[in-house]
């Protein structure tokens, strides 16, 4: 659900770093990363639901040092204000309840 084919990987919202660093023997990543990926699916697929582009802001499943999963947010800067006034709009029409 994070793409529609392998395009999506190269359009430049690339997060430098993010799967980079050494892996530490006996941490298990596997299962953070499937955490963090279901997610994170979820995530974009609430963004295509609001008329997002997965080209243009996504959420990308990863893991930290210790193994658990971390999703990270990237977009245009663009994309992401016009994300935030969606959220701001809905937290105003529910009296800031989240």
């Amino acid at each position: 659900m994070t793409g529609s084919g392998e395009g999506w990987l190269n359009d430049g919202l690339d997060l430098p770093g993010a799967d980079s660093g050494l892996w530490v023997a006996g941490v298990d990543y596997i299962s953070g990363w499937c955490e963090a990926r279901e997610a994170a699916d979820r995530l974009n697929r609430a963004l295509l639901g609001v008329g997002l582009e997965l080209s243009a802001v996504r959420a990308v499943a990863s893991t930290n040092e210790d193994g658990r999963g971390v999703v990270w947010l990237t977009g245009w800067p663009d994309v992401v204000d016009r994300l935030a006034e969606l959220l701001e709009t809905r937290a105003d029409s529910d009296g800031g309840a989240a």
